[in-house]
């Protein structure tokens, strides 16, 4: 019955057949327009050019079945949960239509096998399956309409290999796994807040955006912080995933930083804390200083113990210190009444040669009587 049915298909060519039973499998259905189809499964790696030198490859398709996916999971999604606001609807639908649920559909379904490219290509290439996917949405929105989408969605899908509650309520922590990511590779994260507004309906919305070691990441929006957060490290690690030159950029800017912080800006300053810092000291001042007090004091006991001025000083006046003595000798602190320091013979006034004579015989034999 079934080679009957392809027999009336009318394949264009007999290799076909094997392509038509697999696509059946697939869809759920036969395809109208082969041509479609094996556009969708073609990779850009086989470098396939039509008559006018453009290149044929699905990424065209691919552009028109993403369009296609987010319109149709969009209306089962707000059809299914009714009554949910926008930002539960909006981050189920993300969940349902993102790389990493594509690509596992596609492994499921049995479309990588399908897939034409080089080997290469296909061993390097982790997005090639959910690409794929959505070009095949595409093949089938140009081959047999929008209804036949969303038929494709819901009721083989959604229905048979994708629960969507599951997925709606199921808390993916992108922002943890990133700040994960970021720790174990020593990478210095900031998530810096773009914006923050409110709606038509006055409720607020929230923008930020991921910073890895001063290079700007993604960025997301939500009706809370957690919620643009989560949306801005999700964004962030397809990047990191996607696109390689992201993430040597990354890590160009930590080499950076590693650097200036290994590197020291200044000597270490000392703890110990002293009053004097202000005072330069000078080892020649210091050497003369030493000296005069050492002169000072060598004097001060040497008339200490030739003069009885002195002991009687200490003796009879034994609660005066000694602070006089240190003191330089000026007219104010000279003893005038030691007999050392007798200055009667000197006169200021000019005297004869015979009142010198005089003066000093009588001062030799005046008191001998």
């Amino acid at each position: 019955m079934l080679s009957n049915l392809i027999d009336r298909i009318k394949l264009p060519f007999r290799k076909d057949k094997e392509l038509y039973l697999s696509l059946r499998q697939i869809i759920g259905f036969y395809p109208h327009d082969i041509s479609y189809y094996k556009l969708a499964l073609m990779h850009k790696s086989m470098y396939k050019r039509n008559a006018k030198g453009k290149p044929v490859n699905n990424e065209r398709l691919e552009f028109l079945g993403d369009a296609i996916l987010d319109a149709t999971v969009g209306d089962i999604v707000y059809r299914h949960f009714p009554g949910k606001r926008e930002g539960f609807l909006t981050n189920t639908r993300s969940k349902l239509v993102q790389r990493d649920t594509l690509n596992r559909l596609a492994q499921e379904m049995g479309i990588n096998q399908l897939i034409l490219s080089s080997g290469r290509s296909s061993s390097h290439n982790s997005y090639m399956g959910g690409n794929a996917f959505e070009a095949l949405v595409g093949a089938i929105y140009l081959d047999r309409g929008y209804d036949a989408c969303m038929e494709f969605m819901r009721n083989r899908i959604l229905a048979q290999m994708i629960n969507i509650d599951k997925v709606a309520y199921k808390e993916v922590n992108f922002k943890s796994k990133l700040i994960e990511w970021s720790q174990k590779n020593r990478v210095r994260i900031d998530f810096r807040v773009i914006s923050q507004e409110k709606d038509k309906t006055g409720s607020p919305v929230f923008k930020y955006q991921v910073v890895l070691e001063g290079v700007e990441g993604c960025d997301g929006s939500g009706y809370s912080k957690k919620e643009s957060q989560q949306l801005a490290s999700k964004l962030t690690l397809e990047r990191l995933r996607r696109e390689p030159q992201f993430i040597d950029k990354v890590f160009a800017a930590k080499t950076d930083r590693t650097k200036m912080e290994e590197e020291p800006v200044e000597n270490v300053p000392s703890t110990e804390q002293t009053s004097d810092d202000f005072i330069i000291a000078n080892p020649v001042v210091e050497a003369h200083a030493e000296a005069a007090v050492e002169a000072l004091n060598h004097g001060k006991k040497k008339r200490e113990r030739c003069s009885p001025m002195y002991r009687n000083d200490s003796e009879t006046q034994p609660n005066k210190t000694n602070e006089t003595a240190l003191q330089p000798e000026t007219e104010d602190n000279l003893n005038l009444n030691d007999s050392e320091f007798d200055l009667s013979h000197i006169s200021a006034l000019e005297q004869s040669r015979e009142d010198i004579i005089a003066a000093a015989e009588a001062a030799a034999f005046g008191g001998k009587e």
